[in-house]
C-alpha cells in the first residue's frame, strides 16, 4: 500500500506553477493559498487545513534552491537527510515555518509577521440573579476586520505592497548620536517594514475595515463582579494574516436588593419581630428559585444566622448555602394594653420595669 505521503501531489502541482517558474511567480502563488487556505480564515475545516499544510510544505522546498534542485532531480526522495520537515498540524507550521512567513510578506521578521491580533475589552453589565444562575446574551460591537477586498494587503493590487528600502523590512533604523546608537522606528514605513504604493480604496491601505458583528456571550452560572471571559478569535484580526485575538468580556454585576455574595454563599438579612425570635415560627423566606420554609428556633437572638443549604450559588462542582441573619425589630411604639402586657411579663421575670431613672444623683 502506498503511503499517504507518496499520494501527495506533486509540489508544483500544489502551487500551480510551471517547472520553470521564478522565485518570485512561487512565493506569489504560496502567498494566495496561504491566505485562501489559512485556518483563521476556515475554521474547523479539515480540508482547508490539509491544503494549507501541504502548500507550506511545497513552498519550504521550491522557495530553497538546494532543495528544488534536488526535488527536481530525485523528487521526494532527494530530500531524505535535509532538514525538510512534514507538519501534522496548522500550529506546527506557524511555530516552524520563520523564514517562510517573512519571505511571504516582505517583512523579515517572521514571528511579528504571523503574530496573533491583540485582544479586545468589553465590560457587559448584568442583573445579579443572571450572574448567579448563568445566561445568554447577544451583544453588537463594532471592531476591525480584515479588508475583504484587499483581504488585507492594505494594497489595491498583489504587487502594490513594497519591502521598504529604508530598514530593508526590518521596521527599524539604527542611529548614530554621538558615541551611542538608537534603534528607532523606521521614518520611512513607520516601523510596519512595508511601504503600500497602491492602497486599496475600501480601507485606505490599512488592510481594515470597521465591522459590525452580533457576538453571542454564554455566561456560565457563578460568574461574580469582576469576572472575565474569554471568547477565542473574536477580538482584533492579526495585521499579516495570524490568528485573531480574543474578545475579553468583563462582568459587571448589579447589586441585589436582598441578597449579597460571599463566594458561592448568599447572604440576607430577614426581619422578626422579639415576639416571634422569643416564641418561635415558621417562616417563608425568598431564594434565588423561590420562597422556602425556614424554622426560626424559639429563643433565637439578634445576628443569629440560619442556613438553608443549598440554595445559594450553583457553579460547576459546588452549590454555596443561603445564610440568613436574623433582625430582630423592637417596635417604637406600644399600645397601653401592650405595654401592660410587657411589664406584666417583666415582672414575671424577675426585673421590673422602673419607669423613673434608677440611680441616684
Amino acid at each position: 500500500m502506498r503511503s499517504v505521503r507518496q499520494e501527495k501531489k506533486d509540489f508544483y502541482e500544489v502551487l500551480e506553477v510551471s517547472r520553470t517558474c521564478s522565485f518570485e511567480e512561487i512565493k506569489k502563488s504560496y502567498r494566495a493559498k496561504a491566505l485562501q487556505y489559512h485556518p483563521d480564515r476556515n475554521p474547523g475545516d479539515k480540508e482547508a487545513e490539509n491544503l494549507f499544510k501541504e502548500c507550506a510544505e511545497a513552498y519550504e522546498v521550491l522557495s530553497d534552491s538546494g532543495k528544488r534542485d534536488l526535488y527536481d532531480r530525485f523528487g521526494m526522495a532527494g530530500l531524505k537527510g535535509t532538514d525538510f520537515r512534514h507538519y501534522g498540524s496548522a500550529e506546527d507550521v506557524f511555530s516552524s515555518f520563520g523564514d517562510i512567513f517573512a519571505d511571504l510578506f516582505g517583512l523579515g521578521r517572521a514571528r511579528e509577521a504571523w503574530q496573533r491580533g491583540a485582544d479586545l475589552r468589553y465590560q457587559l453589565e448584568i442583573e445579579f440573579v443572571e450572574a448567579a444562575k448563568g445566561t445568554t446574551r447577544t451583544v453588537e460591537l463594532e471592531r476591525p476586520a480584515l479588508c475583504g477586498k484587499c483581504e488585507g494587503r492594505g494594497s489595491e493590487t498583489e504587487d502594490g505592497v513594497e519591502v521598504c528600502e529604508t530598514c530593508g523590512g526590518q521596521g527599524q533604523v539604527l542611529r548614530q548620536r554621538g558615541f551611542l546608537t538608537m534603534q528607532t522606528a523606521c521614518p520611512a514605513c513607520r516601523g510596519a517594514g512595508r511601504i503600500v504604493r497602491k492602497p486599496c480604496p475600501a480601507c485606505k491601505g490599512r488592510g481594515q475595515v470597521r465591522e459590525k458583528k452580533a457576538v453571542e456571550i454564554r455566561i456560565p452560572a457563578g460568574v461574580d463582579d469582576g469576572s472575565v471571559l474569554r471568547l477565542r478569535g473574536e477580538g482584533m484580526p492579526s495585521p499579516e494574516g495570524g490568528p485573531s485575538g480574543d474578545l475579553l468580556v468583563v462582568m459587571r454585576v448589579r447589586e441585589h436588593e436582598l441578597f449579597r455574595r460571599d463566594g458561592l454563599d448568599l447572604l440576607m438579612v430577614l426581619p422578626v419581630s422579639f415576639a416571634q425570635a422569643a416564641l418561635g415560627d415558621t417562616l417563608a423566606v425568598p431564594t434565588l428559585d423561590g420562597e422556602e420554609r425556614l424554622d426560626l428556633p424559639a429563643g433565637t437572638q439578634p445576628h443569629d444566622v440560619l442556613r438553608l443549604p443549598g440554595r445559594g450559588v450553583a457553579a460547576a462542582r459546588h452549590t454555596g448555602d443561603l445564610l440568613v441573619q436574623v433582625d430582630v425589630r423592637i417596635p417604637r411604639k406600644l399600645s397601653g394594653e401592650q405595654r401592660e402586657l410587657l411589664r406584666r411579663y417583666a415582672e414575671t421575670d424577675g426585673a421590673a420595669v422602673k419607669e423613673k431613672k434608677w440611680w441616684n444623683l
